[in-house]
């Protein structure tokens, strides 16, 4: 899939986001871009804001400044649940997955779907049958090699489980996919599973933004870099174009964003 260009519509952006923890500024003027069909790694130091970023773009905080526009139309947050209705899915680094639930159900969790009719909405029974298909689909359509969408998660690898937490987060994002730290504490062959599947997410038209600390990684996947520093977007990088030596050097400030090469920003 060809990347995203200049020319790409923005999905979400965001204008002079400003968060403050009583005396620490944690976002001081943050700006971000996501275009549509792209990968965007956001990379910086701790302390650097990536963090009150993403939670600021997925409803768990609330910037004291600074305007978030979806599809170019602005959107105001309050709760992760506003996020999650505006179609942005979060699939965080600690999984939250239920170890002793089926794969099928994990896919639901906490969008369990009920029953047609008396059944349903009376006795609150849920359509197991509706949602092992629907989950079966979904991961096929993904290409997750799981054996059966009926074993429990706790009998998956780690990267088996995280994909299932990936797929689960792609398969209800309708705008936007945020992965924080997915190939965190995996191995070369399992973090290679979840960059495969990330791949296959982007190239089924969902822009997926990648908060990660593995360099490679994110110069094997992303489109371009966001570096985050002070609170503040220092650049955004095209990986094509910089190495990851010049990128470190933007990150900590060993290199000043206005030394950057015109050709190596995006």
């Amino acid at each position: 899939m060809a990347t995203a260009s200049a020319a790409t519509p923005l999905v979400m952006q965001a204008k002079g986001l400003v968060k403050r923890y009583g005396q620490v500024t944690a976002l001081d003027g943050a700006d971000f871009e996501l275009r549509a069909g792209e990968i965007l790694a956001v990379i910086g130091d701790n302390g650097a804001g990536k963090s009150s970023l993403i939670k600021a773009l997925s409803g768990a905080v609330v910037p004291d400044s600074g305007e978030i526009l979806l599809d170019g139309k602005p959107v105001h947050f309050r709760s992760p649940m506003d996020a999650r209705h505006a179609g942005i899915e979060c699939c965080y680094q600690d999984l939250a997955v239920a170890a002793a639930m089926t794969i099928a159900e994990n896919v639901f969790l906490g969008r369990e779907v009920r029953r047609p009719g008396f059944l349903g909405s009376w006795l609150r029974m849920l359509d197991k049958k509706k949602m092992l298909e629907t989950a079966t689909a979904r991961m096929a359509d993904l290409k997750v090699g799981i054996r059966s969408m009926t074993q429990a998660v706790e009998t998956l690898s780690g990267g088996q489980r995280q994909c299932v937490a990936v797929a689960r987060a792609a398969a209800f994002a309708e705008h936007v996919v945020i992965l924080d730290e997915p190939t965190a504490a995996l191995g070369v062959k399992e973090g290679n599973m979840v960059l495969e599947l990330i791949r296959r997410v982007r190239d089924k038209g969902l822009p997926v933004i990648l908060i990660s600390h593995n360099m490679p990684h994110v110069f094997e996947i992303a489109d371009r870099i966001h570096v985050a520093r002070l609170g503040k977007r220092a650049a955004v990088l095209n990986p094509k174009k910089i190495g990851m030596s010049e990128t470190v050097a933007v990150m900590t400030g060993a290199m000043r964003p206005e030394d950057i090469p015109a050709e190596c920003l995006a």
